[in-house]
C-alpha cells in the first residue's frame, strides 16, 4: 500500500483551497472598525500557529529520537518524578499565551464599540437600520430620508447605525466596513463605523432567522461628500414619501427590491426607545418610552417567522380522551 497517497492529496488540495483564502472580506478592511477586527484575527492565527509549530517540532523530535530501534530492545526507562521545571513552564505558557490574546481582544472590542480615534471629533451622521421579514429599512432622521435595502454614506464619516427589528433577531454586518451586532424587537443597539475608501460593500444579515435569511442582502455604497449631498438633494427632490399605508404594506410584503422615499417611517413608527433628539413633530420632541405602542403595532405584522413544515405538536391540544391500540399505538397524538 502506498502511504505518500493520502499526504500528495492532502498537498494538492492545500494547493487548489488556499487561493480562495484571498477573497475573504473580513480580511480586507475598508474602515478603521474593520481594520481592528481583521488585525486582532490575523494576531489570533498567528498566535495559534505558533503554538501548533511549536507542538509538531516537538513531536516531530520526540519520535524520531526516542523511536524504538534494534540498538535499545529490551531498554526500560528509570523511574522519573518529574521536573518541576518543565512543569511550571508548561503551565505558565498556556496562561501568558490566554492572558495576552485577553488583553487583544478587551483592547480591540472596546475600539470597534466606539467612534474611531480619526473621527472622535465629528458629529456621526445617524441612521437606523431595521430589519423586517425580509428587507432592511435605513431611515436617515437628519436628512428625512429613507431607503430600502441599499445604504448610501460619506466615505471618511462617523457614521452610527441604530439598530432593532420588526421581527426576529437578525444581526447587522458589513464585512469590510465593522463587526456585526444583532437587531432586537424591543430594544436597540448601536454600532459604530467609518469608511475610508470609496466602493461598493456588500452587507447581510448574518443570524440565521428563518427562509428568507438568504435574502437579507443589501449594498453599503460609500461616496464622496459632495456625491453623497447630491443624492440625498436628489432624493427629497423627486421620491415619493413613505406614508404610513405603504410602509405597513411593506412590512407585510416578504421579498422587496430597492426603494427610496423622501420621508421616513420613524415620525409615525418611531423606534423603541427615547430619541426625541433626531424625531419631532413641528419642533415638539417626542417622548418615546422603551417598546412604545407604534413600534408593538407595526411588529405584529411580520411576527417571527413560524417553522417551515409543520410537526404533530404543532397543532391545538386535542382535549378529547382517545382510546389506546396497544398492538400499533395509533391513538398516541
Amino acid at each position: 500500500m502506498n502511504k505518500k497517497g493520502p499526504l500528495y492529496a492532502l498537498f494538492l488540495s492545500l494547493i487548489l483551497l488556499l487561493p480562495g483564502c484571498s477573497s475573504i472580506t473580513v480580511l480586507n478592511p475598508k474602515g478603521p472598525a474593520a481594520r481592528t477586527i481583521s488585525d486582532t484575527i490575523i494576531l489570533s492565527i498567528l498566535v495559534m500557529l505558533g503554538v501548533l509549530a511549536v507542538v509538531y517540532i516537538l513531536y516531530i523530535f520526540v519520535i524520531v529520537k526516542y523511536r524504538a530501534k534494534k540498538s535499545n530492545e529490551g531498554y526500560i526507562p528509570p523511574h522519573e518524578e518529574g521536573n518541576k521545571w518543565l512543569e511550571a513552564i508548561w503551565i505558565a505558557i498556556p496562561i501568558i499565551i490566554v492572558s495576552f490574546l485577553s488583553v487583544v481582544t478587551v483592547k480591540s472590542t472596546s475600539a470597534v464599540e466606539n467612534v474611531a480615534a480619526d473621527y472622535k471629533n465629528q458629529k456621526p451622521l445617524v441612521i437606523y437600520a431595521s430589519s423586517s421579514n425580509w428587507k432592511w429599512h435605513f431611515s436617515y432622521p437628519e436628512e428625512g430620508i429613507e431607503t430600502v435595502n441599499y445604504v448610501n454614506i460619506p466615505v471618511h464619516r462617523a457614521v452610527e447605525f441604530r439598530l432593532y427589528s420588526f421581527s426576529s433577531i437578525t444581526s447587522f454586518w458589513v464585512p469590510q466596513l465593522a463587526g456585526q451586532k444583532y437587531a432586537m424587537n424591543d430594544m436597540l443597539t448601536t454600532l459604530h463605523l467609518s469608511a475610508d475608501t470609496v466602493g461598493s460593500y456588500l452587507g447581510r444579515n448574518s443570524n440565521f432567522s428563518g427562509k428568507g435569511f438568504a435574502h437579507m442582502e443589501f449594498e453599503t455604497l460609500v461616496m464622496p461628500q459632495k456625491d453623497y449631498d447630491g443624492w440625498v438633494k436628489d432624493v427629497k427632490e423627486t421620491a415619493q414619501p413613505l406614508t404610513e399605508d405603504e410602509f405597513k404594506t411593506l412590512l407585510k410584503t416578504d421579498f422587496v427590491g430597492r426603494k427610496t422615499y423622501s420621508s421616513t417611517h420613524l415620525t409615525f413608527s418611531p423606534p423603541p426607545g427615547n430619541h426625541g433628539d433626531h424625531m419631532s413633530h413641528d419642533g415638539m420632541e417626542m417622548d418615546m418610552d422603551n417598546g412604545n405602542m407604534e413600534h408593538k403595532e407595526n411588529k405584529k405584522i411580520h411576527p417571527s417567522p413560524a417553522p417551515s413544515s409543520e410537526t404533530i405538536f404543532d397543532g391545538k391540544p386535542d382535549t378529547e380522551v382517545q382510546p389506546v391500540d396497544e398492538s400499533t399505538h395509533e391513538g398516541h397524538h
